[in-house]
């Protein structure tokens, strides 16, 4: 994905955390703000030491990424996304599916499209 869909900055990422818009299940927590800025949807990733060394840690957002591609996301909105530890046992689907649920309760997902 390319690197304008990411957002990069601190006080960006601080700006989408206080909004306090988020939602959560065991494996991710996704805060989201709408915003003026981009044409496009930009998000971050956070993964913490906690759940392993850095090969673990870039592997999670790897799959991350991935998974954010396979989603018609809306536009004009951007969103930070934190991995929990329910995530290292889980398959790419398992995942897909979780991450599915929490994009449809925050209203990220397009209408009308198909989002397997």
């Amino acid at each position: 994905m390319k690197k304008i869909y990411r957002v990069k900055k601190n006080e960006e990422i601080e700006k989408i955390l206080n909004n306090k818009n988020h939602s959560s299940n065991s494996c991710f927590i996704i805060y989201s703000i709408k915003t003026n800025e981009t044409n496009h949807f930009r998000y971050a990733v956070s993964v913490s030491k906690k759940l392993g060394n850095a090969v673990v840690r870039n592997r999670l957002k790897r799959q991350v990424r991935a998974l954010i591609r396979q989603f018609e996301i809306v536009d004009g909105v951007d969103f930070f996304i934190i991995v929990r530890a329910k995530t290292l046992k889980l398959n790419f689907n398992s995942l897909k599916n979780e991450m599915n649920y929490l994009l449809q309760k925050q209203k990220l997902l397009r209408k009308g499209e198909k989002n397997d």
